[in-house]
């Protein structure tokens, strides 16, 4: 029964590192077509989920001990929570720029199919992380769907902002949506290096 849920798992994994380096990659080159600091921090956000799965999928793709596990899982966890903090400041300043400078970004409809794709997406993965850790009683796998969930808010910030660019033309709602998502990569970069999102 374990290892069926520990293929689960891996096979979670795989699929939020997937769908997060195309989803990162689009967001980024679209944000920097459009001028768009939201889609941008979005994107940069999509390649910290990457980061994140692929240290899930270290540890669920084959048997270790507890201790090495809980070394290595440690050392990535504050690599992951410093990723936070460089990206969200770097989001901060490109955000509080653009609405400072009054810099206009274009009008994106790529942006809110890749935030409505998300908002689809990463609920269910979300849930299915969430089950999966409970049965396997895995603090990370646990702290990783948290991580997920993340993404959902993210994609809810990111398709207000861009959307009312979009349908009424309020450029500054982009830039605002963006200084939102750098405090969220601050606040998760918080909780991961003080351990938070752990059951």
């Amino acid at each position: 029964m374990k290892e069926r849920y520990r293929k689960k798992a891996l096979l979670l994994s795989f699929a939020t590192v997937g769908y997060n380096l195309v989803e990162g990659v689009v967001a980024v080159l679209v944000g920097i077509a459009t001028n768009s600091s939201a889609l941008l921090g979005f994107g940069l956000d999509s390649f910290i989920e990457s980061l994140s799965g692929s240290v899930m999928i270290w540890r669920f793709g084959k048997n270790r001990s507890e201790e090495d596990e809980e070394r290595v899982e440690q050392k990535a966890q504050k690599l992951v929570a410093y990723t936070f903090f460089i990206l969200g400041a770097y989001v901060l300043f490109d955000a509080s720029k653009q609405l400072i400078t009054h810099q206009e970004p274009e009008k994106s409809l790529f942006g809110i199919v890749v935030a409505v794709l998300s908002l689809l997406i990463m609920p269910a993965l979300t849930l299915a992380k969430y089950r999966t850790g409970k049965q396997l009683k895995s603090k990370s796998l646990i702290a990783d769907s948290k991580q997920t969930l993340a993404c959902v808010i993210m994609s809810v910030t990111l398709l207000l902002g861009v959307g009312l660019n979009y349908i009424f033309g309020l450029w500054w709602a982009d830039p605002i949506a963006g200084i939102t998502i750098a405090l969220l990569l601050f606040h998760e970069g918080k909780e991961a290096l003080e351990g938070k999102g752990e059951d």
